[in-house]
C-alpha cells in the first residue's frame, strides 16, 4: 500500500479512471495477494486476532467508484473493494441512530427503540460480546446514543439522560464526539470537542477531529498489540456540516475552517478515504496488518443536499428516506492474504454484524440475548454460509428534535422486491437504485410469490419481544399520535 501512496503523491496526482484501474489490476492487486501469504482461512477454523469495524456517516453507494460512482476520489477504498470482498446488497436503516442501535445490539428497531439518539440503559452491545470473548475493545468517533434533544425541546425532559453512557457500552476505552449533552457537543471537525475516557476536551484549537480519532485508535492498538483487539470506529465524515478538511484549499485560513457549503462535500469524501488509509497504514506500521480484518460500512444514504453521478445517472442523496438511495450502502471486508478478492450479492443488514463478530471471535451469543441477525462470516472466506432470504425494517425515528417530518414505515425486501406493510410492492432488482412500483391488482406469478414471501417475513418479525413503541405512534415530541 505504500507503493500506492507514493504513486498518488498524497492526492496531488490526479490519474484518469482508466489509469487507476490499470494500476490496481496490474500493480497493486498482485502485491496485496502476497500479503500474509496465500492462505485462505475457513470460517470454521479461524479466530480473527483483530477486527476494525469502520462506519462512515451518511454515505450511499453512489459516492464510491467501486460501486459505480464517478464524482469522488476514494483510491484507498477502491483498492480495498478490488482486493477484498465487496457486498452489493448491504443495507442500513435510513438514519444514523436507528442503524447504530441495530448494529450494536443485533436487534431490529422494533425490539428496543425508545427515541432518537438513545441506546436504552442495560442493552447489551457487541462491545460487551467482544470484551467477554477476551478482546481489548476500543470505541472512537461519533456516539450520539446518550442524549440528543436540546433541553428546550418539548418533551426532552422525559428522555435526556436515559441513554447509555459510552463507559457502560462494553468498551475498555473511548474517544467520542457527541457523547453527552447536545448543547455542549461543539465541532466534530476543525477545533473539535470530544469526550475521551471520562475527560471532556473542548475546542481543541488547530486540530481536526478525525485525525485525533485515528491517533487515539492507533495508540490503543499499539498499547495492546500483543492482545486480540476489537475497534469500532463510527466516523464523523462525511456528515453535515459540510466544511473544509485539512486537504481543502482554504484550510490554511483558520477563519474559514468551519465555513459551511455543499461544495466541500467532495473534499470530505476524499478525506474520509485518506483517514482510512492513514489508519490502515498505521496498523501496518505496528506489525498488525496480517492479523487484522477491516470492515467498512455506512449508517445510511447520502445527505439529501447532495447529488452524485452514478453509472450515467444523477442520484440525489436519500438520507432519511425508505427508498433505495436511503438504505443501500457499501460494505467492504478486507484482509489481504486471508480474504480473497470477490463480490457477494447476499443480503446484509445492521443486525448481522453482532452474530458475525461472534463467529469470527469464536464465541457464543449468550442465550438470554434476543438477536435478529444472521452471521455473514462464512461468506468472508468464500463459503456459502446461511445467507438471509429477506431483510426486515421497522423504521420510525421519532421522537426527537427535527424528526417531525418523518413517519413510520414497516417493510421487508429481498434482492428483487420490496414490500411495505400497507401493501405497496416495488421491483428493486439489480445493484443500483431501481425502485419501480408494481401494480398489485395484476401480479405475475413471480410477483405474487414475492408478495407472499415478504408478507410472511413481516408477520414473522412483528412477533414478541416488541418495544412498547410498536403499539403506539408518537410525534417528534413524544406525544401519542394514534394507537397502532
Amino acid at each position: 500500500m505504500k507503493l500506492w501512496t507514493q504513486f498518488r503523491s498524497s492526492g496531488r496526482f490526479q490519474p484518469s479512471r482508466i489509469t487507476v484501474v490499470f494500476f490496481l489490476l496490474i500493480v497493486v492487486a498482485p502485491i496485496l495477494s502476497l500479503v500474509g501469504g496465500s492462505h485462505v482461512y475457513s470460517a470454521e477454523r479461524v479466530r480473527v486476532p483483530n477486527i476494525v469495524l469502520i462506519m462512515a456517516d451518511d454515505l450511499g453507494i453512489e459516492c464510491l467508484p467501486s460501486y459505480g460512482g464517478t464524482d469522488y476520489e476514494t483510491p484507498f477504498l477502491d483498492v480495498m473493494a478490488l482486493t477484498g470482498m465487496r457486498f452489493t446488497h448491504a443495507y442500513s436503516q435510513p438514519l444514523c441512530s436507528p442503524t447504530r442501535l441495530e448494529l450494536m445490539t443485533g436487534r431490529d428497531n422494533h425490539r428496543n427503540w425508545q427515541s432518537f439518539g438513545i441506546l436504552t440503559q442495560g442493552e447489551k452491545t457487541f462491545g460487551h460480546l467482544m470484551s467477554n470473548a477476551g478482546f481489548k475493545t476500543c470505541l472512537a468517533g461519533k456516539w450520539q446514543l446518550t442524549s440528543y434533544d436540546p433541553p428546550e425541546f418539548p418533551g426532552s425532559g422525559r428522555r435526556r439522560g436515559t441513554g447509555t453512557h459510552p463507559k457502560d457500552a462494553g468498551f475498555d476505552e473511548y474517544s467520542l464526539f457527541h457523547a453527552e449533552e447536545t448543547e455542549d457537543k461543539g465541532s466534530r471537525y476543525a477545533n473539535p470537542t470530544f469526550l475521551r475516557n471520562g475527560k471532556l476536551h473542548r475546542e481543541v484549537a488547530g486540530a481536526y477531529g478525525e485525525d485525533l480519532t485515528v491517533e487515539f485508535i492507533l495508540d490503543f492498538m499499539k498499547r495492546h498489540r500483543d492482545e486480540p483487539q476489537f475497534v469500532y470506529y463510527p466516523m464523523a465524515l462525511p456528515h453535515w456540516p459540510m466544511v473544509p478538511t485539512p486537504h481543502s484549499k482554504v484550510w490554511n485560513d483558520s477563519n474559514r475552517r468551519l465555513e459551511e457549503a455543499t461544495d466541500y462535500f467532495p473534499d470530505m469524501v476524499a478525506y474520509m478515504d485518506h483517514t482510512i488509509k492513514t489508519l490502515v497504514h498505521g496498523i501496518e506500521e505496528l506489525g498488525l496488518r496480517e492479523q487484522t480484518l477491516v470492515l467498512f460500512y455506512s449508517d445510511n444514504g447520502t445527505d439529501r443536499r447532495i447529488q452524485s453521478k452514478f453509472r450515467g445517472q444523477t442520484i440525489p442523496g436519500g438520507k432519511g428516506a425508505v427508498t433505495q438511495n436511503g438504505i443501500r450502502v457499501p460494505l467492504i471486508a478486507w484482509w489481504p492474504g486471508t480474504i480473497e478478492s470477490g463480490v457477494c450479492d447476499d443480503l446484509i443488514d445492521p443486525s448481522d454484524f453482532l452474530p458475525t463478530l461472534a463467529e469470527l471471535a469464536k464465541t457464543e451469543i449468550p442465550t438470554n440475548w434476543q438477536t435478529d441477525g444472521v452471521s455473514f462470516a462464512p461468506q468472508l472466506f468464500g463459503e456459502k454460509g446461511s445467507p438471509r432470504e429477506w431483510a426486515f425494517f421497522w423504521y420510525d425515528p421519532r421522537p426527537g428534535w427535527d424528526k417531525e417530518k418523518f413517519s413510520r414505515h414497516v417493510f421487508a425486501l429481498d434482492q428483487r422486491y420490496k414490500l411495505f406493510s400497507d401493501g405497496r410492492l416495488f421491483d428493486i432488482r439489480g445493484t443500483g437504485f431501481r425502485e419501480v412500483a408494481v401494480n398489485t391488482t395484476q401480479l405475475t406469478d413471480e410477483q405474487r410469490a414475492a408478495q407472499t414471501k415478504l408478507q410472511a417475513a413481516i408477520d414473522q418479525m412483528m412477533q414478541p419481544p416488541l418495544s412498547p413503541r410498536v403499539h403506539e405512534e408518537v410525534d417528534a415530541f413524544g406525544e401519542p399520535v394514534k394507537a397502532r
